[in-house]
């Protein structure tokens, strides 16, 4: 079964609590598929993940630049692993057909949007009810994470 972790965003938001992330996803060996609702959404992350820090490199890619199959880090929307990505990164609500292809998946979600969070729970009962691990991080005041369930 899967690893399911659902990041609760309160401090800070996606373009800046991401790319933390894949850094240390990509640090751990692990291939990355972000899944988002929008192509406006992958160009954005395209662009932030470019520049967010001058003194760092994610390489990643999206479909409009190619060679999907060699980027460590795959920005999308389409439900799809081109590049064998074993975490799967889920944005903006968005659930795929099935999560079990990948070891991990991380569910962010923006703490400030009751819809949102509501949303959140239930995919979190989706996925527990299907026998998925999951855990709950929350952010704290300086920006990292507390694991709380």
């Amino acid at each position: 079964m899967t690893e399911v972790s659902f990041y609760h965003l309160q401090r800070q938001p996606l373009s800046q609590a991401l790319p933390k992330l894949l850094e240390r996803a990509l640090a751990a060996g692990h291939r990355a598929v972000v899944l988002a609702g929008s192509q406006e959404r992958v160009e954005a992350l395209d662009n932030t993940l470019w520049v967010y820090d001058p003194d760092s490199f994610l390489p990643h890619g999206t479909a409009r630049a190619g060679f999907a199959e060699q980027q460590p880090i795959y920005l999308t929307t389409e439900d799809e692993n081109p590049n064998q990505a074993s975490l799967l990164v889920l944005i903006d609500g968005m659930e795929p057909a099935d999560i079990s292809a990948y070891a991990r998946c991380l569910d962010l979600f923006d703490g400030n949007d009751q819809a949102a969070v509501d949303a959140a729970r239930l995919r979190w009962k989706k996925y527990k009810d299907a026998g998925h691990q999951v855990t709950y991080w929350q952010q704290k005041p300086g920006g990292g994470w507390e694991k709380k369930g």
